[in-house]
């Protein structure tokens, strides 16, 4: 089969897409992945052939992130939601995504759900298409009321009914690495971003994407009989540059802890930045999470989906502090739901409060308790190179018309 992936430009939205695809490209198949074009360096380094698209203009995304920055949470995200994702990201990748759908022929596309020019151009070609998850919950009926507008425009665009895209969304097929356990049905939009039971829309299969890795650190820093607590903020935050003081007001909150503090601050942020590094403490751009969990007795993030499902895979427990997208507080919410975590409300600020946080993790094993029961919840779940047969019929179904079961 010749399987086509596509993302925005996202490293948490690209993640949770590269176990399956290495698990097609592994099975024979040929895979490629459509990004925009400032993303090819990261979909290389996943080892994928790489089919760009365009973007908004950097002064119109600009525009667009400044205007955020004055709005209240809700709003913000409404934006982001509609006007970025829904509108200008999808209406300029849609014309180079179009001609990559059929030029490149692929039997499947399988996009992550904040790519909608992929969803659209597939259903115009008569191509199978699903998604694969990159958050704990999904959008359902009161997203699709904030996308609706966008959608309907999108739709019209590629030469389908107005309402065709809302259907889309709504009954999309998934992939996911969340186990029922953590799973937060359809989210919402709101003060407090609240989730409904999930519905009958689209079908969903779950898979276990992680990899065992033995842990491994850097070169000796601090108190080796402390224990380990990772934090990161995630491969965008660092890039926001109301979110610089953030680092520095980390370490110097957990500076006098007898821990071991390892920070990785992604790509938009120099190690050097966050001096004075105190002496507990050790800073990279990245690190593999995957090896730093064996040897972890805490993590610290903001609840996205990549290091809050590292974490509980590892059946490490958490601090989340939510700092800019819904998803965040959702995933906050769902760590303390399943007693594996606590949550710090109100974005960098809460920055104060890590210490006591920090201390009760550390302090009642049943936050860890908690952490490992999802962590044999996810171990449970079937290995990712059972989705292949799912893959496989959901590419013929367009031609035979019937579907799985």
């Amino acid at each position: 089969m010749r399987i086509l992936f596509s993302t925005t430009a996202g490293t948490g939205h690209f993640g949770p897409l590269v176990p399956f695809a290495r698990a097609c490209a592994a099975a024979g198949h040929t895979v490629a992945v459509a990004a925009p074009v400032r993303f090819a360096e990261a979909v290389s380094a996943a080892g994928f052939g790489h089919l760009p698209f365009d973007e908004p203009a950097p002064d119109v995304r600009g525009q667009i992130f400044g205007k955020i920055a004055q709005l209240r949470f809700e709003e913000a995200n409404r934006v982001i939601v509609a006007e970025l994702f829904g509108r200008l990201d999808a209406q300029a990748a849609l014309p180079a995504v179009t001609k990559i759908i059929n030029d490149w022929q692929p039997d499947l596309v399988v996009r992550e759900p904040c790519e909608f020019a992929s969803m659209v151009a597939a259903e115009r070609a008569g191509i199978s298409h699903l998604q694969v998850a990159i958050m704990t919950g999904h959008f359902g009926p009161a997203i699709l009321g904030v996308l609706q507008e966008s959608l309907a425009e999108l739709s019209t665009i590629a030469g389908l009914r107005e309402e065709r895209g809302a259907e889309l969304v709504l009954d999309a097929d998934t992939l996911t690495s969340v186990p029922a356990a953590l799973d937060s049905g359809e989210l919402v939009l709101g003060e407090r971003v609240s989730e409904q039971p999930r519905s009958d829309h689209g079908r969903l299969w779950r898979f276990r994407t992680a990899v065992p890795v033995e842990p491994a650190l850097p070169a000796p820093w601090g108190n080796p009989d402390h224990p380990l607590v990772y934090v990161s903020y995630g491969s965008v935050t660092a890039r926001q540059s109301q979110f610089a003081p953030l680092y520095p007001a980390t370490l110097d909150a957990l500076a006098d802890q007898p821990i071991r503090i390892l920070m990785t601050t992604g790509r938009g942020l120099d190690v050097s930045d966050p001096e004075p590094i105190p002496p507990n403490s050790h800073v990279e751009q990245w690190w593999p999470q995957e090896s730093v969990m064996g040897a972890a007795a805490a993590v610290v993030g903001h609840g996205g989906f990549g290091t809050t499902m590292t974490a509980l895979t590892g059946g490490v427990p958490q601090v989340v502090l939510p700092l800019f997208a819904f998803d965040q507080t959702v995933h906050a919410r769902k760590v303390v739901d399943v007693d594996a975590g606590i949550q710090l409300p109100g974005g960098a600020p809460a920055v104060a409060d890590l210490p006591n946080a920090v201390r009760r993790l550390l302090d009642d094993p049943a936050y860890a308790d908690g952490a490992r029961t999802i962590a044999a919840a996810i171990a449970a779940l079937p290995d990712v190179t059972e989705a292949l047969p799912v893959l496989e019929q959901l590419a013929t179904e367009r031609s035979r018309g019937d579907k799985l079961q």
